[in-house]
């Protein structure tokens, strides 16, 4: 398989740091040409699983413009610019919880939009989470934290309340990860 080719690429609005829309001039592998493929530019972001000591998951019930709606959230937010997705994860945990994490497991990295580009989500699991300080959440929703059993975020994940497609992919692969960690090895 080959590549697409980008031939031009033009801005056609830049409202504010969190967006850049471009149009791309392509051509496609067999030599027809796409004169207008719309491309979006946004930060890329880290969600976080946490576990805490007693073993409860740290969650938000919050408000998201997009969903219409409650959504359960996990801990999350924008990779400020050139800073590591590690430290925006531990960082955004800090913040947006007041707890800090000793063991963190990378569960990957995915491109939010396949054909559009949307920048990349970097999912971690982190185990282990202890308040450390008072919560400095600057998200512009109204956040209420919530400590979750395993039982009690697996049917949340079951019932659809993680309402945006990063947040329960981030979930379910933290829970599988603990999952496979718990079995035996073969």
């Amino acid at each position: 398989m080959q590549p697409w080719k980008t031939l031009t690429k033009r801005v056609v609005c830049h409202p504010n740091r969190f967006l850049t829309v471009e149009i791309h001039e392509l051509e496609l592998p067999d030599g027809r040409r796409i004169p207008d493929w719309p491309w979006l530019i946004t930060p890329d972001y880290a969600n976080v699983l946490a576990r805490t000591t007693d073993g409860r998951f740290l969650c938000l019930r919050q408000f998201k413009y997009a969903v219409n709606g409650v959504s359960l959230a996990p801990v999350g937010g924008f990779l400020e610019p050139g800073e590591d997705p590690l430290h925006a994860a531990q960082r955004e945990l800090l913040e947006e919880t007041g707890y800090a994490a000793n063991e963190w497991h990378a569960l990957g990295r995915c491109v939010v939009d396949a054909n559009r580009g949307v920048g990349t989500a970097h999912f971690f699991l982190a185990l282990n989470a202890k308040p450390q300080c008072a919560r400095h959440a600057d998200d512009l929703e109204q956040q209420e934290l919530l400590l979750l059993s395993r039982h009690e975020i697996e049917q949340a994940l079951d019932r659809g309340e993680f309402k945006v497609l990063a947040w329960a992919a981030v979930v379910a692969l933290g829970l599988r990860y603990l999952e496979k960690k718990a079995e035996p090895l073969k």
